[in-house]
C-alpha cells in the first residue's frame, strides 16, 4: 500500500488548482481521484488515507453525466471498508437534490422559501397556478439537481412561464423535478454566502446580484456567459470589478451562524458554504448548501483566513490522527 494522503475525489479538474496550492503550502499530500471514469476492485482494501469528496450537482453539465452514480459507487466502497470519508454518501445526497436541502433546513427552524417539486413537466404550468393561486405575482423556477444557477429563472406572469414551458429554452432537469418558489426581494442588492470548514465559520461572503443573474459560483472557472462577466461570476481574463467581498460584520458569533455551525454538526457535515438572504420584510431565508464549495481569489486576498488552507490543515490533522499515531508505535516497536 502507498503512504497515507488525503485523497480528492470529483470530476473537474478546472476547480482543483487553488486546492493543490493549499495543500502544498501546508505540507499535506494529496492525490486527486477524478471520477469521470476507472474502476475499483470491490475484494481489494482501498488505499490508506483520508478521502474527501466534493462531487458537484452540476457535473452532468461538464459531460460527466455518470460521475455521481460513480461517487455513490466509490463512497460505499470506502465507507464499507472503514476509510475515513468527508463528505460521504450522506451528503452527497443532499448536494444532489435541492428538496433534501429544504426539509431539512426546514425542520431545523430555518427560514426557508416557500417551494413546491413538480415531478416531470406536463402538470408544470397547473402547478404554477396552484403555486400563484392563479395570480400572476413574481415566483422563480430551479432545477432540484442543481449548481452553477441550473434552470433558476424568474417569472412575472402565468402566461410568461406557459410560454417559456412550451418553448426551446426549456430546461428539463437531469433528474426531472423542477422547483417552483416564492421570488425573495433583498433588502439590499445581496445574498451571503457563510463558509464553514473543519465545521466551524471561516468567513462569509457578500455576493452582489445587482445585475440581476442567478449564477452564484465564486470560482473563476465558473462557466459564465461573457454577457454577465463581472456580474455575478468574474471570467478569467476580464478586469471587471469582482462582485464578491468578505462580509465582515457577520462573524461566528452572528446567531444565524450559530445556528448554521449546529445544524452542520447535526448533519455531520464539515465543508460546506450555505447561503442565505436578508429581505424587504427583514427575513433571514436560508437557501442553499453547497456542500462542494469553491472560493472566489479576490475574497481569498482580503478574507481574515483562506478557505482552501483551512481545508489542507483539516483534512491534514484527521490524516496524522488516523495514521500517525498507527506508525509512531510501529516504529518504537521496530
Amino acid at each position: 500500500m502507498s503512504t497515507p494522503r488525503v485523497y480528492v475525489i470529483h470530476e473537474n479538474p478546472e476547480w482543483f488548482p487553488p486546492l493543490a496550492a493549499a495543500f502544498e503550502a501546508e505540507g499535506v499530500p494529496v492525490q486527486e481521484i477524478l471520477l469521470t471514469e476507472g474502476q475499483i476492485d470491490l475484494g481489494a482494501e482501498p488505499e490508506p488515507g483520508v478521502f474527501w469528496s466534493r462531487m458537484s450537482a452540476s457535473s452532468h453539465t461538464r459531460g460527466h453525466e455518470h460521475s455521481k452514480e460513480y461517487t455513490r459507487a466509490v463512497l460505499g466502497w470506502l465507507e464499507r471498508a472503514g476509510r475515513p470519508v468527508v463528505g460521504g454518501s450522506h451528503v452527497l445526497e443532499l448536494e444532489v437534490s435541492k428538496v433534501a436541502q429544504h426539509g431539512l433546513l426546514a425542520g431545523a427552524g430555518f427560514d426557508v422559501p416557500r417551494t413546491t417539486a413538480v415531478f416531470g413537466s406536463t402538470t408544470l404550468k397547473q402547478a404554477a397556478r396552484t403555486f400563484t393561486d392563479g395570480q400572476d405575482v413574481p415566483f422563480i423556477t430551479k432545477h432540484n439537481q442543481g449548481g452553477k444557477g441550473l434552470g433558476v429563472r424568474r417569472f412575472d406572469s402565468l402566461a410568461e412561464f406557459d410560454a417559456h414551458v412550451d418553448s426551446p429554452e426549456f430546461e428539463e432537469p437531469v433528474d426531472g423535478i423542477t422547483l417552483l418558489q416564492e421570488y425573495l426581494t433583498a433588502r439590499e442588492p445581496f445574498i451571503t454566502r457563510v463558509e464553514f470548514v473543519g465545521g466551524e465559520f471561516v468567513y462569509a461572503v457578500r455576493v452582489d446580484t445587482s445585475a440581476g443573474s442567478f449564477e452564484l459560483c465564486p470560482a473563476d472557472a465558473c462557466e459564465v456567459p461573457q454577457v454577465i462577466a463581472g456580474a455575478v461570476c468574474d471570467v478569467p481574463g476580464t478586469d471587471g470589478p469582482s462582485a464578491f467581498a468578505v462580509r465582515a460584520d457577520v462573524t461566528a458569533t452572528h446567531p444565524l451562524v450559530q445556528q448554521l455551525r449546529t445544524f452542520l454538526a447535526d448533519q455531520r457535515i464539515t465543508i460546506a458554504g450555505v447561503e442565505f438572504m436578508e429581505t424587504t420584510d427583514g427575513r433571514h431565508v436560508v437557501y442553499d448548501i453547497n456542500t462542494n464549495t469553491n472560493y472566489n481569489p479576490a475574497v481569498e486576498e482580503s478574507a481574515p483566513a483562506s478557505g482552501p488552507r483551512s481545508i489542507a490543515r483539516y483534512l491534514g490533522g484527521l490524516l496524522d490522527a488516523a495514521y500517525q499515531p498507527a506508525s509512531a508505535g510501529a516504529a518504537a516497536h521496530g
